[in-house]
């Protein structure tokens, strides 16, 4: 059966779909000795298909894994300054499995494992709005205004932050506070940037969920199989259709009443505006007129 490259790529494992359209352009993929092209259909049982010239197998089993990250540990596979990474600890695994994004060096917390590209992506996905939760410790006592500020939405750099759901947990005896915030976004040190943004710097960090999988009693370094029940969950939560949320059609609503007023105060503008010059023309007739 045909399918796109870049699909039949993420889905041995390869890449992301979105690496393995960047490998295509790059000119690295070849499909029956001739140069990959972005877009094209193989058929992974007829064309002959490598990358880097090596070849590319039909995918064995999926895989899923949920791994601890312990802080100063990179993320990623490789790292070109020699820090430690994600890969010192899958050495029993032969299949190449990869991360599912990311969790910055010097936080530590669940990353999701897995040899299946169309997974990843759907965790990926940014319309897919994939709940992750933190544990966070912050310098200083954070107040509920500032508290409000993150939940609505802060400005960052990068844009406006999406709603995010914020508790207290407690106090430590040096005056800091632990809080527990859930987000559906992937942006760069988004939970470290938003506190920072209103004062109050993160100490420590721990992401402690991906849309339902939990970090539980997985210590640092610790790597565990996903329950087919636990990648069903995430797959359902993630295929389900981005619809609008209650309060989102509302402020849709609001925001088409908004444009419906905005038009008939426009349309009464130009009406008046074209009264007004009628009545002018009349109070003040061009000079040289029957009544001159």
């Amino acid at each position: 059966m045909e399918m796109r490259l870049q699909k039949f790529l993420s889905g041995t494992g390869v890449a992301s779909r979105r690496k393995a359209e960047e490998m295509i352009i790059e000119g690295r993929v070849s499909v029956n000795g001739k140069p990959a092209q972005l877009g094209m259909k193989v058929d992974p049982k007829k064309d002959f298909i490598k990358v880097d010239g090596k070849p590319v197998a039909v995918s064995g089993p999926k895989l899923y894994f949920a791994f601890h990250k312990p802080k100063a540990v990179m993320s990623t596979l490789e790292d070109p300054q020699g820090r430690p990474t994600v890969k010192d600890f899958l050495s029993g695994i032969k299949q190449r499995i990869y991360p599912v994004g990311r969790l910055d060096y010097h936080s530590e917390g669940l990353l999701l494992i897995t040899n299946d590209g169309e997974f990843a992506n759907l965790v990926l996905h940014p319309a897919r709005k994939i709940p992750k939760t933190y544990v966070v410790k912050v310098k200083g006592t954070v107040e509920e205004e500032n508290l409000e500020k993150l939940r609505a939405g802060i400005k960052l750099e990068d844009g406006i932050t999406q709603p995010a759901r914020i508790t207290h947990v407690g106090k430590t005896e040096a005056g800091n506070s632990w809080l527990e915030i859930t987000i559906h976004e992937g942006r760069k040190r988004q939970v470290r940037r938003m506190f920072e943004k209103v004062g109050h710097p993160v100490i420590k960090l721990k992401r402690t969920s991906v849309g339902g999988i939990k970090l539980g009693s997985l210590g640092p370094g610790g790597l565990r199989p996903l329950t087919p029940q636990e990648v069903e969950k995430i797959i359902k939560s993630a295929k389900i259709k981005t619809q609008s949320t209650p309060e989102t059609k509302e402020e849709k609503n609001g925001q088409n009443e908004k444009s419906q007023k905005y038009k008939k105060i426009e349309k009464d503008k130009k009406d008046k505006n074209k009264k007004g010059k009628k009545d002018k023309k009349i109070e003040n007739p061009k000079k040289g007129g029957p009544h001159s």
